[in-house]
């Protein structure tokens, strides 16, 4: 029953990322940490021929920030993101700028803070591995909402199932093993820390 159970007991040193307590220094390092390897990971990228959103690894740094840092500081390394986005070549492929913000890609640009945000949230209470993989996916489902929601304006979509066909269902294996890779290593980073 244990390995179900949402919430661990024990505490860990790592879960002092997300404290309100952790050092000016330590979360101003953790923003800028992960908003620099969500960078770092957007440029190991998947494009396939039609697919106007391409497939990246840039979503285990967001689903991890939130995790490891709690709902405002995740929030806060995915807004420094997309600032540093606009002036460096951190997108995927090496994309910079409004352009980029504003094409395809925009709707999960900006899904990266509110799935940040909301694995933060949900986490604090739920932090076992089944309660951060359900918080990653509850952050995967924010992402994905604001993702297709763009994506069907921007690439002028006639229906919505479209819309959800080339901007979700498409990526559903992949985020799944991003959703259980994160909670894992997260996991497993609060066992090496207990």
């Amino acid at each position: 029953m244990t390995s179900i159970a949402l919430r661990s007991p024990r505490t860990a040193a790592v879960d002092g990322l997300r404290s309100n307590q952790a050092s000016l220094a330590t979360q101003v390092a953790g923003i800028v940490g992960f908003a620099l390897l969500t960078g770092l990971l957007a440029q190991f990228e998947i494009r396939l021929y039609l697919w106007e959103v391409p497939i990246t690894l840039q979503t285990v740094a967001v689903y991890g920030s939130g995790l490891f840092l709690g709902w405002r500081n995740g929030l806060l390394a995915m807004l420094l993101y997309l600032v540093l986005g606009l002036f460096l070549p951190l997108y995927a492929g090496g994309a910079s700028g409004i352009a980029h913000l504003a094409g395809a890609s925009g709707g999960y640009l900006f899904g990266f803070a509110a799935a940040a945000a909301v694995i933060g949230t949900v986490s604090k209470k739920w932090n076992s591995f089944s309660g951060s993989a359900l918080a990653v996916f509850a952050g995967s489902l924010t992402l994905f909402a604001c993702g297709v929601t763009w994506l069907h304006f921007a690439a002028d979509h006639t229906t919505w199932w479209q819309s959800i066909e080339s901007g979700w269902l498409r990526f559903v294996a992949w985020d799944i093993t991003k959703i259980l890779l994160t909670a894992s290593i997260y996991t497993g980073m609060r066992r090496l820390t207990a």
